[in-house]
This record gives structure tokens, sequence and C-alpha cells, in this order.
């Protein structure tokens, strides 16, 4: 099993050409322009990514709405779920097929997420050979409970993947999408709106093992240097804290 993904730099050469100096109007504002749509619900759409940088995979777009300046931690909860169920379905769908070792779920927001693109997206990828399930462990998914409804837990992690706050959104009953989308929106706005003036950006990546999936949203803003250079996670310690102010500000 492979322990690193091939970039392809010539294709990403070629993106940023295309995409930023050539033509820097949104790709995804205009649906004449988009090319081989896989999946759509009005505006929600998903298109294979017209530029594959990573090697033996299958990557997708999935393009929120036709908003472009919008965000998830501003949809209409109508639009949230419908965007939430959209993506949860293709995901599942190819974890379903069989032809990968393991698929991506995640989205960039930001400046500091790894994004290129401003118009609200994510990402669903399929690896033909890496399973990122060998880096994941159940225990950096737990952490200070917010909130709690059904088998749906909203925490902030105790043992965070990278480091400092990450918040976590946990269930064993996809079915209950809705509280799960909920808690989501939640932790966005929290992140853009009182979490730290500067931040700007965050990741939310979604995960699934056994009988669980999971969303990880983490702020970002220059990753510390113990974590690039030793990949040492660090702990605020403040978990308790900050959970108590969302909890004092959303419930």
């Amino acid at each position: 099993m492979n322990s690193h993904l091939m970039f392809n730099s010539h294709i990403g050469q070629v993106k940023r050409v295309e995409t930023i100096e050539d033509n820097p109007a949104c790709p995804f504002c205009s649906r004449e322009r988009l090319e081989e749509i896989l999946d759509e619900d009005g505006s929600i759409i998903l298109v294979k990514n017209k530029y594959p940088v990573l090697e033996k995979t299958f990557q997708t777009v999935l393009i929120e709405t036709d908003i472009c300046d919008s965000e998830l931690s501003e949809y209409p909860k109508e639009h949230l779920y419908k965007v939430m169920n959209f993506g949860f379905r293709n995901w599942f769908a190819m974890i379903e097929s069989g032809r990968f070792a393991s698929v991506l779920f995640f989205k960039n927001h930001g400046l500091y997420s790894g994004g290129t693109i401003r118009h609200p997206h994510m990402q669903i990828v399929g690896l033909e050979e890496y399973d990122y399930h060998r880096t994941v462990s159940p225990d950096q998914f737990l952490g200070e409970v917010i909130a709690e409804k059904g088998s749906v837990q909203f925490n902030l992690s105790s043992k965070p993947r990278v480091g400092f706050f990450e918040f976590n959104i946990v269930t064993t009953d996809i079915s209950q999408i809705e509280t799960f989308s909920d808690y989501l929106q939640t932790a966005a706005h929290f992140i853009l709106n009182h979490y730290n003036k500067n931040c700007t950006s965050y990741n939310i990546f979604f995960y699934e093992w056994e009988n669980t999936v999971a969303a990880k949203l983490m702020p970002r803003f220059v990753t510390s240097p113990l974590y690039v250079g030793y990949a040492i996670p660090q702990v605020s310690n403040r978990i308790g804290e900050t959970a108590e102010k969302v909890r004092s500000i959303y419930f």
C-alpha cells in the first residue's frame, strides 16, 4: 500500500495558468462552461474535476450553490440539508462501488485552507491505492461535549489530529443528517465569527469507519512547525472554556 499520493505538477501548472492567469473569472459560476456533470439537484452540481492533479484517483467537485459569495455557515436550512444529503449520497456511492481503497470527502474555505477557488464547493476523491483509514483513530473524535441530540454528538477534540482546536460531529445513525448538518453549520459559523478575529479559513474533513460517520472542522492558520517537522499535535488548555463559549452562543 502506497504511503504517498503522486501530485501531477504539470497539470497543476496548467490549472494555475488557465484559472488564475488566463481566465480569472470563477469557473463554477457559468453552468454552460461546466464539463462532465455527474449528478445535479437544482443549483447543487457534481462534476468531474477538470484538473485531476492526483494520480491514481478519481477526482470530483461538488458545487454547493450558484451564489458565488455565499458560504456554508450562511445557508438557509433547506439548502444546507440538500447539500449535505447530496454530498453523502455521492460519497457513499463511490465507497460502495468497490473501485477504491478509500474515498475522501472534504471542503476547503479560505486562503489558508488549501483551496484555490472562492466559490463554495467540496471535493469527493476516490483513491485507488491509498487507504486513509490507516492514519485515523477513533480517539481523534473524542472530546469536550458541546451538544448532543439522538446519536449525534458535537464536541471539541481532546486529541486533535493536527493541533489546538478541532470540532467534531460524530454519529452512528446518518439518518439524523439534519442534526449532523446543524452542528456542522454551527461549527463553521463559530470559526468564522467568534473563534478568532483573524480566522477566515477552515477545512471540513469527513470520515467513515465501521458504523460511524464523522466530520472534523479545523480552523486554519499557518501550520505549527512542530506538526510540519515532527508530526507532533498540540492541544490547547482552553478546550473547556471554548466549548462553553460555543454553548453560550448557540445552545
